[in-house]
């Protein structure tokens, strides 16, 4: 074998190993969350967006103390039946139950940390 084809399977074996960590990153990060919890609030925004990597986002306004400012709840959705309920209740009082996810090594997963799991409608 020669010099130069050692250094490109060295080059590929690099490349593959990365992408290998990079993914084995990701699965763990996505199976354990940071923390868990339900927020509740007036569905304000929620479409799907990205250049590559299309993803639910949503913003719901959280209810609050009558004449504060209400405080805004980013969130990413990556179930489509769950979307499909978002979507359903656009402008609605939703409960939605999350789960904090940290560390998410790309933003195709979704550009938040707090992944909505499950919404009611109130």
């Amino acid at each position: 074998m020669t010099r130069s084809s050692r250094l490109i399977l060295t080059l590929v074996g690099l490349i593959v190993a990365a992408v290998l960590v990079l993914w084995a990153w990701a699965m763990v990060t996505l199976s354990f969350s940071y923390s868990e919890g339900e927020r509740a609030g007036f569905l304000q925004k929620f479409s799907k967006r990205g250049w590559i990597c299309k993803t639910w986002e949503g913003e719901i306004l959280l209810t609050s103390m009558p004449g504060a400012i209400p405080e805004k709840f980013e969130f990413s959705v990556r179930d489509d039946a769950v979307a499909a309920q978002l979507t359903a209740a656009m402008g609605k009082r939703v409960n939605l139950t999350y789960a904090q996810h940290k560390g998410v090594p790309t933003a195709c997963f979704g550009e938040t940390e707090y992944y909505v799991e499950k919404v009611t409608v109130q």
